[in-house]
């Protein structure tokens, strides 16, 4: 305590300056003006907190007592926790210059205000409230401020907390593989190469254990594009490992667990999880996929809440967490976590979904808030990603793409064929992405995977939102005018999107125009797409328009995940759910045969000339 306190003091003496963070609103911590930060430390005020050492029966997460007092209390006192527990200059950038006054260089990893939990702070100046902590590779540190949040003063620092093992193997996360016989494991850990040998062991369910080794990625400040994930934005990411397990049996149950072998010969195992292996393209058996957008993440304790803004994503992953034995893999198709250049996030968001993640496959896309920065190749502008232009995203989730840059991948699960594109690198015709979705829309054996179906962040096809109703597109710009021709020609059943925060389907459509006029069970061809909007997951509701189109079938503002059941090769079931009971709010069923698949529509078959 006397230590940290002493490098504190060191830092107001010393001469410092960091460029302010820029972020999008809707992270919470970008709402702290860490930037400015003075240091006036009291010895009338204290902070501490406790247990000290955390995950004693190997749980990676906690919840903390923390308590404290200030002889001059206000309601804009506020509690952040630090990790590393040393927020010094120790971890600012080597090429920034310290000017007076000192200021911190890294943002918490959380917040929540002083009387959060008691509404007498203000007149006793003592209170305690209970935080949560997950195990995230480096000690933990609490401090105590006045001033709120735009204008901080550090009164007091607390004692340090760590977990009984901050390396340890977590947050494991499956996708499916580029092979339907393959399922990939990711985790995050602090144990790099020079350390330990990241590895899997695993094998079919009461069958012989295999080990598969894993390879290891992680990335520096450098590859961050700008503020504030260069700045106060920026927390090591560990280093995450993923491994290929391979020749699987079809729909089959296995175990497995991620661990790390020590040079010493022993291992440092994770808790063991079960996952069933993907069936065969095109075998005919119950298959149930999830599909959402724009999640985000929340706190169980209640901190760092922006105008309740995400909050419902705890519902949203709690509703996955209740139906997961009748789920079988997971589409987060972009806006994952909203970290918007805070990194702590995204460990964070991981251990939000573990439960899930680590029991199916969950692939996710690429959003704006994943993405977009000015000149990193994205196809907007914008400030959307907090500099992280991509990169975190694109490290943490593994995803069957040639190239994980970008982001755009095909997936085959049983009688389905996916395919995801990346809506925030260029898509027109003409482009290396546009050449991709028609490869992918062409290339799948509609008599063995009759369900086709087109995945995007942003709306590609068609949307009533307040956002697109007021540039009177009704959509991305130039996006149906690229796109529908080859929707058409392939026959895609439904194409799925986010970044509209609410949840729409249209009537299967074509050039505006509704191919039916059927709302509840489709027989035979569609000879259109169903646009669905699914962009409810839990980030703040997006308005709809006042005027409601025609091919407007059902609009809604609640929060909510689309789910597909395919019966067999003749039979699927949509429905829309809420995240906070899982009742159904819309559906309808497809019902047809191969032939109605082959069957001509308009655009969809060659031209037949008097010569053919």
């Amino acid at each position: 305590m006397g230590k940290l306190v002493a490098v504190l003091i060191s830092l107001v003496l010393a001469l410092g300056t960091i460029q302010e963070g820029k972020s999008h609103r809707d992270q919470p911590l970008s709402g702290i003006a860490i930037h400015r930060t003075l240091f006036d430390l009291n010895e009338q005020a204290y902070i501490k907190a406790s247990p000290t050492v955390l995950g004693s029966d190997g749980q990676h997460s906690q919840w903390v007592l923390v308590e404290y007092s200030s002889p001059h209390p206000s309601d804009d006192d506020w509690i952040g926790v630090f990790s590393p527990g040393d927020f010094n200059a120790s971890i600012c950038p080597a090429d920034i210059k310290y000017v007076d006054p000192p200021l911190l260089c890294s943002a918490p990893i959380k917040f929540q205000y002083a009387n959060y939990s008691n509404a007498r702070y203000t007149s006793t100046g003592n209170a305690s409230l209970k935080l949560q902590l997950i195990n995230q590779r480096a000690d933990f540190s609490f401090g105590l401020f006045s001033g709120g949040l735009l204008n901080p003063t550090l009164v007091a620092v607390s004692n340090k907390v760590v977990f009984e093992n901050p390396n340890a193997p977590l947050y494991p996360r499956l996708a499916l593989g580029k092979e339907w016989d393959e399922i990939t494991v990711t985790w995050t850990s602090g144990y790099g190469l020079d350390i330990a040998e990241p590895v899997v062991e695993w094998g079919i369910m009461e069958g012989e254990r295999k080990f598969s080794p894993a390879g290891t990625l992680t990335f520096g400040r450098n590859s961050m594009c700008g503020d504030p994930a260069r700045t106060v934005g920026w927390r090591d990411p560990g280093y995450i490992h993923t491994a290929f397990l391979k020749e699987l049996w079809p729909n089959s149950r296995y175990t497995y667990r991620v661990g790390h072998k020590l040079f010493s010969g022993a291992h440092i195992w994770s808790k063991e999880n079960q996952f069933k292996s993907s069936p065969f393209p095109g075998q005919d058996s119950l298959q149930r996929v999830v599909i959402f957008g724009d999640m985000g993440k929340a706190e169980v304790d209640g901190s760092n809440e922006y105008k309740d803004f995400q909050r419902a994503s705890l519902n949203t992953t709690k509703q996955l967490i209740r139906d997961l034995k009748n789920t079988d893999a997971v589409f987060h198709i972009g806006d994952i976590c909203y970290a918007n250049g805070y990194l702590s996030q995204w460990d964070q968001f991981t251990a939000q979904i573990e439960p899930i993640a680590s029991t199916v496959p969950y692939m996710v896309a690429s959003g704006n808030h994943e993405r977009v920065w000015p000149n990193s190749g994205s196809f907007y502008q914008g400030l959307d990603s907090g500099g992280e232009c991509g990169v975190p995203a694109q490290t943490m989730f593994y995803v069957p793409a040639e190239n994980r840059a970008k982001f755009w991948y095909s997936s085959d699960y049983g009688m389905f064929r996916f395919c995801v594109a990346n809506t925030e690198l260029d898509w027109r015709e003409g482009t290396e992405q546009y050449n991709f979705i028609e490869h992918c829309l062409a290339s799948v054996d509609r008599q063995k995977q009759p369900w086709l179906i087109f995945l995007a962040h942003r709306v590609l096809g068609y949307s009533s939102a307040d956002l697109y109703a007021e540039q009177a597109s009704f959509g991305e710009p130039m996006g149906r005018d690229s796109l529908q021709k080859l929707w058409q020609k392939y026959k895609v059943d439904i194409a799925v999107y986010g970044h509209a925060h609410n949840y729409e389907r249209t009537c299967p459509i074509y050039q505006n125009i509704c191919t039916s006029f059927e709302r509840r069970n489709y027989k035979g061809p569609l000879n259109g797409t169903i646009h669905v909007v699914a962009g409810g997951g839990g980030a703040g509701r997006t308005k709809f328009s006042s005027w409601k189109p025609n091919w407007s079938l059902f609009r809604d503002i609640e929060y909510g995940f689309v789910k597909l059941t395919a019966f067999d090769h003749s039979t699927l079931l949509f429905e829309y759910k809420t995240s906070i009971d899982g009742r159904v709010l819309d559906s309808f069923t497809i019902s047809r045969d191969y032939r109605d698949i082959m069957a001509c529509a308009v655009d969809s078959c060659p031209a037949v000339t008097i010569a053919s």
